[in-house]
C-alpha cells in the first residue's frame, strides 16, 4: 500500500518536519511491514512560463520545431527549442531551466540543438512523471490552471509529494486505504484521527435535489456457493450532466501516480482516488448504456462478457455478475464491462458501491487471471457499513470536478449481520500474552480501534468494528490489545528447552542424506509441488495412471493436482535453468509426494477453533482425512559431469550419474541397495534400473525417452532417480557397527564371464558373491561387452572381485578357488561359461 503523505496528512495530525522514516517507524510500531518512500524524482528550477512568440523552422530531416520565446520570470525571458506543436502563443507551460533533473534521471542543460541554444526544456506530462502522455508538451490551461508566471511548478503540480510503502498482510484489508493508514498511525502516536468517512457520510444526509430518481437493484444469489451470498450491500448513487472531458486535477493526478494508480479519465480517476482513499472499490457505468434495473446473480452456463480490457471472457456459473435486462455488464467486485463504459459522450454516471464475498471474488479474479485493484481489497474484506459514504464522496467530487448534479440516494441493499460481541474475560489477556495490563490500558485500546465496549460480570463484551472482520474471538482481541499498547511491553524470554531433546532419528538421517548428496556434487533444489494431471501419470508409477489428489482452488490452473512423483518438479527446473544458459545441471530434492488410496475420499469436518489445542480424537479424525505423504528422494542430471579441458574428454551425464547419487543415499543411510533391470513408462527400457531394500522396492533410476526428453525441450539423455526416502530411513539399522579397519593385503582377481542377453548384470552380479562365499569383500561390474567372439545371444560381463581374509594373507590359490565357486553359482542360475 502506498501513502501520499500529503493525503494522509489530511486525516490524522502530522507534526511539522515528519518524514518517510518517522511514518514508517510508527506504522512499524503497530504491525506494518516497512517497504519504501516513492516520489516523482526530480528537483528544480521547474517553473511556469508562457509562451510570447515562436517560429516554425521545417529541418532537413524532415522534422519541425518550434523556436520559442517563452517568459519564465519578470523580465526573464529564454529561448527554447520545442519539438511538439500543441500549443499556441500565450499558453502558460512548465519548463525546466538548466540545472533541473527529471525523472530518469535526465538533467537538463543550456545546450546548441538545430541552429539554436535551447536554454531550458518545455516538459510533457510524461517528463514530469504525470502520466503517458508524449504527444505534445503539458498546456496548464488543460488542467483548468492559470497561475503566475515563474511560480515553482513542482508545488503547483503536487510534484513534491512523497508517498510511503508498506506491506498490508492478508488479515487487515482495512488498510488497503489512507483511512485504514491514518488509523493506525494514530493508534501508534496518539496523534488525532479525523474519519474519512464520517465526512462523507455528512456528504451523503446533504446533498441530492428531486424525487424518485433511481435505478432499481436486484440481489438474485438463489444458489450461493459454499454456503456464502456473494453480495451483501449494494448502493447506487446518480450524477447527472456530467462532463467527462474535463482534466484531472494535478493534485489528484499526482496522488493516484504516487499510490500506484495511472491516471485514465477524470470520472475512472475519481472512482480510484475515492477507493484509495476509503478502502471502498467503486465502479461508474454509463447511465444511458444500461438497459432497465440492475440484476446481481451467478453466471450461466455459456454465458460471456466483454470486459473493460476488450477480452472476452468465458463465465463460469460460481461467477458473481452485475447485469442489466441486456445479459452481464461486469464481473462483480473484479472489472466492469465494455458495454457500460464511462467515455467521452457519457453524461449521466451510474455509481456502485458494494459489499462481495471475498471468497467468491477471489476465486473469480484467479479463474480469469484478472487481479485488480478491487478484488485485491474485496479479497481481504471491505467495510461494509462504508459503502453509502464511498459513493456519498464519488458524487461530490463529481459535482466538484466534473459540474455533474447529484440525484437522492438511489437503492441500499443492506443484508450483512453486525459482528456478534465477543466475551473477554477478565485476566484473558494477561495470562495469555504474559504482561499484567491495567484495565485502563484494555478498555483504551479497545476503544482505540473502534470497538463497542459493554461491562459483564464475566468480563467486558466487545463488540468489533465493521471494518475489523479479523476480530472473531478473545484471542485475536487479545492480541490487538498487544499491538495498540506495544510489542516493546512483551518481554524477550527464551523457553528452556527440556532435557533429551533433539533431532528424530528420521530429521538425522534425512539431513545426513542431503548432506551426502551435497557433497558428491549436487545442488539441492525445492520444486513446484502442483503438476498437471499428465505429469502425475507419466512419472507417479512405473506403469499406468497414478490415484491423485486434485486442488479446489489451484493458484495456476494449468497445475492443480499435487504432486505424486519428485521428478516432474524436478525436470521442470532443469527445463527452467536450462532456458537461462545453464546446461550442466546435478539436481536433488527432498520432499513429500501426496499418496491418496485408490478410491477413497479424503476431507474432514469442520475445522476446530484455533484459540485451544484440539483433543486427541480431533487431531486423529483430522489425520485420517489427510493422505498418506511420504517424503522421497529424487534427482536429475543432464550436460556434462566433467566438462572439456586440455588432455580430458567431455564426460556426458548418463545412468552411471543417477546410480552413483543413489549409492551414495545408501552410504548416508547404512543400507544396501540392490540394482536390478527394471521397466518404468517414462525411461528408456534398456536402462532402467529397479531398487530394492530387503527385497522392498523402494525405487527407479533410468534415462528419460528420447522422445519424452525432446518433448520437453531437454538433451537427449536425462538421468534420473527417486526413491522413498521415509521407506529406506524404516529399513535403515538402528545402530550402525563401523567396519574394522582391514590391516592384512586384499587379492585381487578379475572373472569375465559369458551370459545370455538377457540375464540382468545385477543377477549375474548376486549369483557370483552368493557363491564366492565370506572370502569375496568386493564386487563390481567393470564391462559389458557385446561383438566379435561371442555367440550373436551372449555378452561378456567383466567383474573386477577383491578377496581379503581377516586372520591370515590370502594365497592366490584361495582366491582362485573361491572365484571359481562364484563363476558355478553363476553357471548354474545362467548358464555362464568363463571366457578366456
Amino acid at each position: 500500500m502506498r501513502v501520499p503523505i500529503s493525503w494522509l496528512g489530511e486525516f490524522v495530525e502530522l507534526a511539522s518536519g515528519t518524514t518517510p522514516d518517522d511514518i514508517h517507524a510508527a506504522l512499524v510500531k503497530v504491525g506494518l511491514e516497512e517497504e519504501g518512500v516513492h516520489s516523482f524524482e526530480l528537483t528544480g528550477p521547474i517553473v511556469v512560463g508562457q509562451v510570447l512568440e515562436f517560429v516554425s523552422e521545417p529541418q532537413s530531416n524532415g522534422k519541425t520545431i518550434e523556436w520559442c520565446q517563452v517568459q519564465v520570470g519578470p523580465d526573464d525571458v529564454r529561448g527554447i527549442v520545442c519539438g511538439a506543436h500543441n500549443f499556441i502563443a500565450g499558453d502558460k507551460v512548465v519548463v525546466s531551466l538548466p540545472g533541473a533533473v527529471l525523472p530518469g534521471p535526465f538533467p537538463i542543460a543550456a545546450r546548441k540543438t538545430y541552429g539554436h541554444v535551447s536554454d531550458g526544456m518545455i516538459a510533457s506530462a510524461r517528463e514530469l512523471g504525470l502520466g503517458e502522455e508524449h504527444e505534445g508538451i503539458l498546456v496548464l490551461s488543460t488542467l483548468g490552471l492559470d497561475p503566475e508566471v515563474g511560480t515553482d511548478a513542482i508545488a503547483l503540480l503536487g510534484l513534491d509529494d512523497r508517498a510511503v510503502e508498506v506491506n498490508v498482510t492478508p488479515d487487515r484489508g482495512y488498510a488497503l486505504s489512507i483511512r485504514g493508514i491514518a488509523r493506525e498511525y494514530s493508534h501508534s502516536t496518539g496523534a488525532a484521527f479525523r474519519d474519512p468517512a464520517r465526512l462523507a457520510a455528512h456528504v451523503a444526509a446533504s446533498s441530492g435535489t428531486g424525487v424518485g430518481d433511481h435505478v432499481p437493484v436486484i440481489i438474485d444469489d438463489q444458489a450461493p456457493v459454499r454456503g456464502r451470498v456473494g453480495a451483501t450491500v449494494f448502493v447506487t448513487r446518480i450524477v447527472r450532466g456530467v462532463d467527462p472531458t474535463r482534466p484531472t486535477p494535478a493534485w489528484m493526478v499526482a496522488r493516484l501516480i504516487l499510490a500506484g494508480i495511472r491516471s485514465i479519465s477524470l470520472v475512472v480517476d475519481i472512482t480510484n482516488y475515492v477507493m484509495i482513499e476509503l478502502g471502498q472499490p467503486i465502479h461508474g457505468y454509463d447511465l444511458d448504456k444500461l438497459t432497465g434495473g440492475i440484476t446481481v446473480r451467478r453466471a450461466q452456463q455459456g454465458e460471456i462478457l466483454v470486459t473493460l480490457d476488450n477480452q472476452t471472457r468465458k463465465l463460469h456459473p460460481e461467477d458473481l455478475l452485475i447485469t442489466d435486462q441486456s445479459g452481464p455488464i461486469g464481473l462483480a467486485g473484479v472489472m466492469g464491462g465494455a458495454a457500460t463504459e464511462i467515455d467521452a459522450g457519457t453524461s449521466d454516471v451510474l455509481i456502485e458501491a458494494a459489499n462481495f464475498d471475498p471468497v467468491s471474488i477471489a476465486r473469480t479474479a484467479r479463474r480469469h487471471k484478472l487481479p485488480s485493484e478491487a478484488s485485491r481489497r474485496f479479497e481481504r474484506g471491505v467495510d461494509p457499513a462504508v459503502a453509502p459514504s464511498a459513493a456519498a464522496r464519488v458524487a461530490q467530487l463529481l459535482e466538484q470536478l466534473a459540474g455533474g448534479t447529484i440525484q437522492p440516494q438511489g437503492d441500499i441493499h443492506e443484508a450483512h449481520a453486525a459482528a456478534a460481541p465477543i466475551l473477554l474475560p477478565a485476566g484473558y489477556v494477561d495470562a495469555l500474552i504474559g504482561v499484567d495490563y491495567t484495565d485502563d490500558e484494555i478498555l483504551t485500546s479497545l476503544v482505540e480501534i473502534g470497538a463497542a465496549i459493554e461491562h459483564t460480570q464475566d468480563g467486558l463484551l466487545v463488540s468489533p468494528p465493521s471494518w475489523r472482520p479479523d476480530l472473531t474471538d478473545e484471542a485475536t482481541l487479545a492480541e490487538e490489545i498487544a499491538r495498540i499498547v506495544g510489542y516493546d511491553r512483551i518481554p524477550a524470554v527464551l523457553p528452556t528447552a527440556p532435557p533429551g531433546r533433539g533431532l528424530t532419528r528420521a530429521q538425522r538421517l534425512r539431513r545426513s542424506a542431503a548432506q551426502q548428496l551435497a557433497a558428491g556434487g549436487s545442488t539441492e533444489v525445492l520444486a513446484y509441488p502442483f503438476v498437471s494431471r499428465k505429469s502425475n501419470d507419466i512419472f507417479g508409477s512405473p506403469v499406468g495412471s497414478t490415484p491423485a489428489m486434485k486442488l479446489a482452488n489451484p493458484l495456476d490452473g494449468e497445475v492443480p493436482w499435487l504432486r505424486t512423483s519428485l521428478t516432474p518438479g524436478l525436470i521442470e527446473v532443469a527445463r527452467r535453468n536450462l532456458s537461462r544458459g545453464l546446461t550442466d545441471l546435478a539436481l536433488f530434492e527432498i520432499g513429500a509426494v501426496v499418496r491418496p488410496e485408490s478410491g477413497r475420499s479424503y476431507g474432514s469436518g469442520p475445522l476446530p477453533a484455533g484459540n485451544a489445542r484440539p483433543s486427541p480424537a480431533v487431531l486423529a479424525e483430522l489425520n485420517d482425512g489427510i493422505p498418506a505423504q511420504p517424503r522421497h528422494a529424487g534427482g536429475v542430471y543432464l550436460g556434462q559431469v566433467v566438462a572439456k579441458q586440455p588432455g580430458q574428454p567431455a564426460v556426458p551425464a548418463s545412468l552411471a550419474d543417477a546410480l552413483t547419487a543413489v549409492r551414495q543415499l545408501a552410504s548416508a543411510l547404512a543400507v544396501t541397495i540392490d540394482i536390478e533391470q527394471g521397466r518404468h513408462q517414462a525411461l528408456h527400457p534398456g536402462r532402467t534400473a529397479q531398487l530394492r531394500v530387503a527385497g522392498q522396492i523402494v525405487g527407479y533410476a533410468g534415462e528419460l525417452l528420447p522422445t519424452l526428453a525432446a518433448e520437453l525441450d531437454l538433451p537427449r539423455v536425462v538421468a534420473v532417480w527417486e526413491v522413498d526416502l521415509d521407506a529406506l530411513i524404516q529399513l535403515a539399522p538402528t545402530e550402525v557397527t563401523p567396519s574394522a579397519i582391514a590391516t592384512l593385503p586384499a587379492a585381487t582377481q578379475d572373472l569375465s564371464l559369458v551370459v545370455p542377453l538377457d540375464a540382468p548384470a545385477g543377477d549375474v552380479l548376486a549369483a557370483v558373491r552368493s557363491g564366492a562365499g565370506p572370502l569375496l569383500e568386493d564386487a563390481r561390474l567393470v564391462d559389458d561387452y557385446r561383438g566379435p567372439g561371442l555367440p550373436d545371444a551372449a555378452k561378456s560381463l567383466t567383474l573386477a572381485l577383491r578377496f581379503r581374509a581377516a586372520d591370515r594373507t590370502l594365497t592366490a590359490q584361495e582366491a582362485t578357488q573361491a572365484k571359481l565357486a562364484g563363476a558355478a553359482v553363476a553357471a548354474e542360475r545362467f548358464g555362464a561359461t568363463i571366457r578366456e
